[in-house]
């Protein structure tokens, strides 16, 4: 591609960025705004709460798998026509909420994740394009900042207007709607993908999913990936799933209590990433970053669980949201031990495998601990096993970490590594 051309493109890319930057937001509103909304959705759907959670869990099942088609789509036809159709599905997936069946409930949040799938790496994608290296991790990291303001919003501000009164299905029209908006936006303000005609006539010759062939054959690839959706699974399944119930009927808080409770840990993610992300830049090292993060998460959760009476339990999941912040670090990671010229696909593969992990997870957490949330006598030894299978999984993610390589040692990297 010309330079000239390039740099006339870089506004229209970063206006797009601020387009998808809307996307990811709704992104993870949609994604956890369904905790506060449990009995109204039981009832819609007609289903008890166990199989309530399995529906809202679907959302994990096609956001892992469309992560890997929107790493091969933005790799292949740019961000204008993989954002507008992430988040044309995304807004459809809303309105199907508004239907008083199980059957549309399932659809529903299926094409939920399979449109929020396109948000992240979209943004990646756009940002990359529009911001000049010096200034691009501050652009992912912002990128990520607005995500988790998403997530708290989709408690903070949802959870009280349920509390007084708003219907459901005002919030799924209004949601569903707006995105589409916005997913035409993106449609309207997003340069066409401008490749060279030598690079893309290469590309045509590859086989599609050589990028793919790339980063899965990477063993790095996939210790990222674990460590990560290990990392990611106590925030996605319990605080944006569970901890509204958890917290009601384990330790008793009323519904405004628990869902604050509930929305700090997504709203710690708004300081923990950028945080985090700073201090690995500072140091050039990942490793010992993600590790101290890991072991803060551990013990936030364990004075949660066993010494509640030391801070509120706000305040407790606040720093578990900025010490999980570290579940971004193997982002970088994946990023510096892959290939240049694999970089959608790598993002799509770490969204693949971290959400792999949390569709896996999710079913048994909710067979162990859900099924006996209603009917154990011992709230607080409930609440501590519950709490205790997340330390467990943070711990793997630890003992996983040490055969992760160091990718920022500071050394000249490669010419098959590149720095996000």
């Amino acid at each position: 591609m010309d330079i000239n051309t390039n740099k006339s493109y870089t506004k229209y890319y970063v206006i797009a960025w601020v387009f998808g930057l809307i996307f990811y937001f709704l992104d993870y509103v949609i994604r956890s705004a369904p905790a506060v909304m449990f009995p109204e959705l039981s009832q819609s759907f007609s289903v008890n709460e166990i199989r309530l959670v399995e529906i809202v869990g679907t959302y994990y099942y096609t956001y892992s798998t469309c992560s890997l088609i929107a790493g091969i789509a933005l790799d292949r036809f740019g961000a204008k026509y993989s954002l507008f159709a992430g988040a044309l599905i995304l807004g459809i997936g809303c309105l199907l909420f508004m239907i008083s069946s199980q059957f549309s409930g399932v659809v529903g949040r299926l094409f939920q994740g399979a449109g929020c799938a396109f948000a992240f790496p979209g943004c990646v994608y756009l940002a990359s394009k529009g911001f000049s290296a010096k200034s691009l991790a501050t652009a992912i990291g912002f990128t990520q900042c607005l995500g988790m303001l998403g997530g708290s919003a989709g408690q903070f501000v949802v959870g009280p207007l349920i509390e007084e009164g708003m219907n459901i299905n005002t919030f799924w029209l209004s949601i569903g709607i707006f995105t589409i908006i916005v997913a035409f936006g993106l449609w309207f303000i997003t340069p066409s993908n401008i490749t060279d005609k030598n690079i893309e006539s290469t590309e045509k010759k590859q086989s599609l999913l050589n990028p793919y062939k790339i980063v899965f054959s990477n063993p790095q690839s996939w210790f990222c990936g674990i460590i990560s959706g290990l990392l990611f699974a106590p925030t996605t399944i319990f605080a944006m799933t569970w901890a509204v119930d958890f917290f009601q009927k384990d330790r008793a808080f009323d519904f405004h209590t628990a869902t604050i409770s509930s929305a700090m840990v997504a709203f710690g993610w708004v300081f923990g990433c950028p945080l985090i992300g700073y201090i690995t830049d500072k140091i050039n090292k990942r490793k010992p970053v993600l590790v101290f993060g890991a072991v803060f998460m551990i013990v936030a959760l364990t004075q949660l669980l066993y010494f509640p009476n030391m801070f509120p339990a706000k305040y407790s999941m606040f720093l578990l949201g900025v010490a999980s912040g570290a579940a971004m670090i193997p982002y970088s990671i994946i990023k510096e031990a892959n290939p240049d010229n694999v970089k959608g696909s790598a993002t799509g593969a770490i969204n693949f495998i971290t959400f792999g992990v949390t569709t896996l997870l999710s079913p048994l957490f909710s067979h162990l601990f859900g099924r006996t949330l209603n009917g154990t006598l011992d709230k607080t030894n409930h609440f501590q096993q519950a709490g205790l299978f997340w330390i467990i999984g943070i711990a793997i993610a630890i003992l996983v970490s040490f055969l992760l390589k160091e990718t920022g040692s500071g050394k000249k990297p490669d010419a098959e590594t590149v720095i996000l």
